[in-house]
């Protein structure tokens, strides 16, 4: 009878006494790799926000959120003008507002400070950047629409990095976590973590 033998790679998919701290490995791994998306991520924002700071978009920011009704449905026309309305009482203040939270997410991501906090700060101002500035993606018509708007992605990584944790490595987060004791889980700790 032939002998069966396992290839070495495949150790970490089957249970034995080695299994735990191969898949522990390999996750250690991923999570430095992810805390390293995590810092691209952060770099990606600071080019966001060096262009916000530009005084070109300071002074038109509000046209630009009035341009991004142009050609979309009743309904988003009326939602992009409540906000144009609402920006129009002081358009300088909405956009150096708008450059300050870029910046201060860029900061943080990169250095992975407050990451769990900065990641749902991050997730709601994509959803309103994409709302608004950016039309929800739209006027979406057959032939001439091709994506969804690049905000909606920016929504998107930043609640996929808030899920996987993306602050336990290379990260202020590390050292910061257990001296806020149960506010924790706004750096890299888990809410539901029992001591």
């Amino acid at each position: 009878m032939a002998r069966q033998t396992v290839p070495p790679d495949s150790r970490i998919f089957t249970a034995g006494p080695h299994a735990h701290a191969d898949s522990t490995h390999i996750s250690t791994w991923r999570a430095k790799a992810i805390a390293l998306l995590r810092a691209a991520f952060g770099l990606v924002w600071a080019i966001a926000a060096w262009l916000k700071w530009q005084p070109p978009f300071i002074n038109s920011f509000s046209e630009h959120v009035s341009a991004s009704g142009e050609g979309q449905p009743a309904a988003i026309q009326a939602w992009i003008s409540l906000w144009s309305h609402l920006i129009n009482t002081n358009p300088h203040l909405f956009a150096y507002v708008l450059a300050s939270t870029e910046t201060a997410i860029a900061i943080c991501l990169s250095f992975g400070l407050l990451t769990n906090l900065i990641c749902v700060v991050s997730l709601l101002l994509s959803l309103g950047i994409w709302s608004v500035g950016e039309g929800f993606g739209g006027p979406y018509k057959l032939g001439e629409s091709t994506d969804v708007g690049t905000a909606l992605v920016y929504a998107l990584l930043s609640a996929v990095l808030l899920a996987i944790a993306a602050g336990r490595y290379y990260s202020v987060d590390q050292w910061l976590t257990p001296s806020l004791g149960r506010f924790g889980f706004l750096a890299a700790g888990v809410p539901w973590h029992r001591r």
